[in-house]
């Protein structure tokens, strides 16, 4: 590590670095940034910023908080994972975690304890839920700011590293999920250093990162500096981008693009695979279409049509963006095109939304049943356990095995938890927690919820009731949807023809009127009944593998479903 200190401060008069009892002015260089000798390792520091003190916008530790003194790390941990090499994503199974809630203790330790079990599981990639420095104790990490520092209240920098070395150590893979659209509003002194971001473009979070306007090069330096440091410095495998819809960028080369490139050539640098996977609810091709091809070159995006789509039919629900979708067609569109919005006009939004996903395999596509958002962003953090029967959610995660697409699942879903997952947020402004209180029983007003529906936010309560309860595995009906899981993650990890992504090879069938779906894939077919009577189908080929109910009546050459039952048959 450089023993010298960089701050990018282009309309500062006077920039220097206090720590212990003393200021030393930095000197100006080029590019509107400045340099002063480093403060040693473990040593409390302030940026002192024309007279103003300041954490450092690269801060790599705020053991006292978004507002305290910043931290070095000296990042001289061991590691012993040179061999470890990720799955691809064809062949992956991930699982999206929120280490506050993951376990009890809310920790890296903790949640390292637990990694044996998704290994077990059939697991490949963890993706954690961002863990930059936000205010308070306990929060998602989507308002984080100091970017560069994970949160104290999970451990320290050395816990990360040895969660990560132990996921590499069982084979488990483990993913950043990362916030470059905007920064939290307590804590954010970005805008005092530098033209970070574009006051003119507004967004829901506030004025739009600065991508593409003056002083835009360093603020990209800032982001993609980031992101290759948490896959430098902690071993992470890849980045999730969260809400790169987001992103107001108009550049000949793009912001994700460039950070994409940057990611794989260090990926060739390091000999390691990283992947950057983005959240994006354009249903763009652009986002996965290599560069050569004229896009942007990420590894894999997030599909929520495939998620809606599953979503209405299984539990009926039909508001919001929800409305666009609840037939069995649509699911059926979602599970051999990707995108059920490709050009098609879409109520919701009143306008056509969307393009063909074309050739691009259907690994570059993440499929789920469940993720933060949309458990969390509902009133009372309702699983779909809640709000769905039994035999309806195993068809769902039974359609997220056999898809195309690389499934993803979210704590606690495999054993259908019965804990919710809500939205909580430890603010330690008294006027934004009120602010955000206020606001999410606005929002949900319009939708019939009284106030004292909605759990508040910064209630501690509401933070300790979205925890895991891990003895739920033991006991029913949650052992029996666990053991479901570990078949139907088996089933896919053991057939080649459900790992390909080759959306051309797919057969669907479905009729809306009776209400059944079929999926064929290689040798594989999974026929399930999703309407209000029993259906009598030809029987598929093969011997069923896997059932709900258990022993489908099978009689001469044919099979009798119940309703809310599905059933895979293997050729295999």
């Amino acid at each position: 590590m450089s023993d010298e200190l960089e701050i990018w401060a282009p309309h500062a008069d006077e920039v220097a670095l206090a720590y212990e009892g003393k200021t030393v002015v930095a000197r100006a260089t080029e590019n509107g940034c400045y340099r002063a000798p480093a403060p040693p390792f473990g040593v409390d520091y302030v940026v002192v910023l024309d007279g103003k003190r300041r954490p450092d916008p690269r801060s790599q530790w705020q053991p006292h908080g978004v507002h305290g003194a910043s931290q070095r790390i000296e990042h001289a941990f061991v590691w012993n994972d040179h061999a470890f090499r990720a799955q691809p994503l064809g062949g992956a199974a991930i699982y999206e975690l929120h280490v506050g809630t993951f376990t009890a203790e809310g920790s890296y330790a903790a949640a390292a304890t637990r990694l044996p079990y998704l290994a077990e599981l059939g697991i490949t990639h963890v993706e954690l839920m961002p863990l930059a420095t936000f205010p308070g104790r306990y929060g998602w990490g989507y308002d984080g700011v100091c970017l560069w520092a994970p949160h104290p209240t999970y451990g320290s920098p050395d816990d990360l590293k040895r969660f990560v070395a132990r996921a590499h150590e069982l084979g488990v893979a483990v993913l950043l999920d990362v916030v470059y659209n905007h920064l939290g509003p307590d804590g954010n002194y970005l805008a005092e250093f530098g033209p970070y971001f574009n006051e003119s473009v507004p967004t829901p979070w506030g004025p739009a990162v600065n991508l593409d306007g003056p002083y835009s090069d360093q603020v990209r330096r800032f982001f993609i500096d980031n992101a290759c440091m948490w896959l430098r410095d902690y071993h992470f495998d890849g980045v999730r981008l969260d809400a790169v819809h987001a992103f107001i960028d108009r550049s000949a080369l793009g912001f994700l693009e460039q950070l994409a490139s940057e990611v794989h050539a260090l990926a060739e640098h390091l000999q390691r695979s990283l992947v950057v996977i983005g959240e994006s609810d354009l249903n763009d091709p652009r986002i996965v279409r290599s560069v050569n091809e004229g896009g942007y070159g990420l590894d894999a995006q997030w599909s929520d049509d495939f998620h809606h789509a599953l979503h209405a039919l299984l539990t009926r629900e039909t508001s919001g963006y929800y409305s666009d979708f609840g037939s069995i067609a649509d699911v059926g569109r979602a599970l051999r095109d990707g995108f059920v919005y490709a050009g098609r006009y879409s109520g919701h939004r009143k306008r056509a939304h969307g393009r063909p996903l074309g050739e691009l395999s259907g690994s570059s596509l993440l499929g789920y049943l469940q993720t933060h958002d949309q458990v969390g962003n509902r009133a009372r953090g309702e699983r779909i356990g809640m709000l769905a029967s039994e035999g309806r959610v195993r068809i769902g995660a039974a359609l997220v095995f056999v898809a195309p697409y690389v499934p993803m699942l979210f704590q606690g879903e495999e054993w259908s938890a019965s804990t919710p997952f809500l939205y909580f947020a430890d603010h330690e402004s008294a006027e934004l927690a009120d602010a955000v209180r206020n606001g999410r029983r606005a929002e949900f007003a319009a939708f019939g919820w009284k106030p004292d529906d909605i759990p508040d936010p910064s209630a501690e309560q509401t933070f300790r009731s979205s925890v895991l309860s891990w003895s739920e595995t033991e006991r029913e009906p949650h052992a029996s949807m666990l053991g479901f899981y570990r078949a139907l993650i088996a089933l896919r990890r053991s057939t080649p023809e459900l790992r390909d992504g080759r959306r051309d090879r797919i057969e669907v069938q479905w009729d809306d009127a009776r209400g059944w779906l079929s999926v064929h894939r290689g040798p594989i077919t999974l026929l399930a009944n999703l309407g209000a009577e029993a259906i009598d189908v030809p029987r598929p080929a093969g011997h069923c593998v896997l059932a709900h109910p258990p022993d489908p009546r099978e009689e001469r050459g044919r099979v009798t479903l119940p309703p809310d039952a599905c059933a895979i048959w293997s050729m295999g």
